[in-house]
């Protein structure tokens, strides 16, 4: 089935249910979701993904909290909204896009890297400073945060 993408409005609710699924932490959210902008993709009247830009320095912008609905992933959702963002930060004139994931989110580097974004470091201990439950994914503890960017 063919979605579409596009912004959230402003007098909509925030899909909290997106959101959580790809960071457990309704706080660690909350503390981002109203600086950024929410991207949603739609099939037919569902929301099945969803992303958020956010503005971290000049001419930069970081891709954070990237997530399909399960009935939606391993489908090409993930890898359209990745390149919508990239898109869209081009066309705020932003010279980089930056994007952080887990150390055990496997399927999600493999996109982020044929999606032309390349590793510029590694946050050690990131998920046990900042999330008090420990995150596993694939079998593999999410300790690390794996940062990737791409020049614009």
């Amino acid at each position: 089935m063919e979605h579409s993408i596009r912004r959230l409005k402003k007098n909509e609710k925030i899909p909290y249910e997106l959101l959580l699924l790809a960071d457990p932490s309704k706080e660690i959210v909350d503390s981002y979701i109203h600086r950024g902008e929410c991207y949603v993709a739609e099939s037919g009247e569902k929301m099945i993904g969803v992303f958020v830009l956010l503005p971290t320095r000049p001419k930069t912008v970081e891709l954070v909290n990237i997530a399909v609905d399960e009935a939606h992933q391993r489908k090409g959702v993930g890898k359209k909204l990745v390149e919508f963002a990239v898109r869209t930060a081009r066309k705020e004139n932003a010279e980089t896009i930056e994007i952080g994931t887990g150390n055990s989110s496997l399927s999600q580097l493999g996109i982020y890297q044929k999606c032309g974004f390349r590793i510029t470091g590694i946050d050690r201990d990131f998920f046990i400073r900042h999330y008090d439950e420990p995150i596993v994914e694939n079998g593999i503890e999410c300790i690390d945060m794996v940062r990737l960017s791409m020049d614009l």
